[in-house]
């Protein structure tokens, strides 16, 4: 299984937003952060919150948090609104494939995918912040290490 980097980079956005939650975090550092093409963020961070994972705030003084808790966003439905879950031509729109009415490999790839977001729908954001993780992305430590250099 193959995920898009669209769906790496908001699983990364969402754990820096559910590390920094005392104040709004920005595109702008976030990208800097993971070394992350800004404009690239900004589509990925567009489909977060259309997706309802995070909640935006235009203007000065203005960035991105959490929607809910990081303990209530599951992984699988991250999974789910970032990808498209289409693995082969007759999973999806425009299907021309000779064997759709008698073959039975979108069955075993649709299994194969709902046991996958099962097992991604056990884990929360929150499971995947550990102190290492905490440690790095912390918003007040990387202002820190990025003085000293």
């Amino acid at each position: 299984m193959y995920l898009t980097q669209q769906t790496d980079y908001a699983l990364r956005v969402l754990a820096y937003a559910a590390v920094n939650t005392e104040e709004l975090v920005n595109i702008a550092t976030i990208a800097e952060v993971y070394g992350i093409s800004k404009s690239h963020l900004m589509k990925v961070v567009t489909a977060l919150v259309k997706g309802g994972f995070l909640d935006s705030t235009r203007g000065k003084g203005g960035g991105l948090r959490l929607r809910r808790k990081a303990e209530l966003i599951r992984l699988g439905d991250v999974v789910r609104h970032m990808e498209p879950m289409k693995l082969v031509e007759c999973m999806g729109a425009g299907n021309q494939c000779l064997l759709t009415s008698c073959c039975l490999l979108s069955v075993v790839l649709n299994d194969a995918g709902n046991a996958f977001l099962a097992h991604l729908d056990k884990f929360t954001l929150a499971d995947l912040i550990n102190k290492p993780t905490f440690d790095i992305l912390y918003s007040p430590r990387i202002c820190i290490l990025a003085q000293r250099v």
